[in-house]
């Protein structure tokens, strides 16, 4: 009888039999591509139901890893916090952008006038300029 040996990390067992699930989803990916090269003259609205049958099944297989776990733990905290951040109004959001636009005109001429006098002192220390 074979025993699975796993790894306990933060509450997911991490078995050493991972390697394998990605390198069946991989090679169920690979057979996808070849298996859409192959039958190209099939229909493309077929063709994209098979995709999204393959992709279907190789995130199920993903998702059985202990990194398919991490990143499924990582997307729900995600989209927690995602409700939680304070998105301005459309006032707010137009405000904002009209003073970023005037500060970078200002900016722009700033830095313009700048160059300029810079332009003029280095022309009259080299004697290009009279």
């Amino acid at each position: 009888m074979m025993v699975l040996k796993t790894v306990e990390t933060s509450g997911n067992t991490k078995t050493k039999f991972d390697w394998l699930k990605w390198l069946l989803a991989t090679f169920l990916l690979i057979a996808g591509l070849i298996a859409n090269y192959v039958y190209n003259e099939q229909p493309w609205p077929l063709r994209l139901l098979a995709w999204l049958f393959l992709l279907g099944v190789i995130a199920g297989l993903v998702l059985q890893t202990y990194q398919g776990k991490q990143a499924l733990i990582f997307i729900r905290e995600s989209r927690m916090e995602l409700r939680k951040v304070f998105w301005p109004t459309r006032q707010e959001t137009i405000q904002t952008t009209f003073v970023i636009a005037i500060m970078v005109i200002i900016l722009a001429l700033v830095l313009w006038g700048v160059d300029s006098v810079l332009m003029w002192v280095i022309g009259w220390l080299t004697g290009q300029r009279g």
